[in-house]
């Protein structure tokens, strides 16, 4: 008969997640995840398998929280200009300060590493892009891949903030987003 799971997987890559925004993710190793969850090494082992597949299992577990996060959000804002904005500056809510970002993207090299993660990444892209269309499909001549345009303003907002992050991430985003709205909606509006 098998023991009953103290913890369900989803519990332990929690905790894996945890380790990895907290300390790298090189430091995800299963003895200290053991310590985080209070499973033995060996129950990890036998869960996980291996290292490797215990960091893609953590990581896939990120980008359906990410996906989660990026539908509720996209079904919660208007479908406005105004709401796009307000969709990515929720979205940017979540990477704290400057420390927390630069192991944020720690964690993308290991996204970019591997193939899987990186279809998780490209089907995200594309349902962030169709939600951040959609808050401009009620605008008079919208530019062709607004969303994709309006993403990729995003991480490079995200990016320019990096390097002199002397206000908050989000109203930082939240002023590059309105200032790139104002001049495709200006651009729009003298389209003849």
């Amino acid at each position: 008969m098998t023991r009953p799971k103290t913890q369900s997987d989803e519990q332990v890559l929690e905790a894996a997640l945890r380790l990895i925004h907290e300390q790298g993710p090189e430091a995800l190793t299963f003895e200290r995840l053991a310590k985080a969850c209070g499973l033995s090494g060996a129950t990890l082992v036998q869960r996980f398998g291996n290292k490797a597949r215990l960091k893609q299992r953590t990581l896939l577990h990120a980008w359906d929280g990410l996906d989660d996060k990026t539908r509720t959000l996209a079904a919660a804002v208007p479908r406005t200009p105004a709401g796009a904005i307000e969709l990515l500056v929720a979205l940017s809510q979540g990477y704290g300060g400057i420390e927390s970002y630069a192991e944020g993207l720690l964690v993308l090299r290991e996204d970019l590493r591997d193939p899987l993660l990186r279809t998780r990444g490209a089907a995200w892209k594309t349902a962030l892009c169709n939600a951040l269309a959609a808050c401009f499909a009620g605008t008079p001549s919208p530019p062709q891949d607004i969303g994709l345009l309006m993403a990729s303003h995003w991480q490079g907002s995200l990016l320019w903030w990096s390097f002199d992050p002397t206000i908050e991430v989000a109203a930082y985003v939240e002023d590059s987003l309105n200032r790139f709205v104002a001049a495709i909606m200006t651009a729009a509006a003298r389209k003849p």
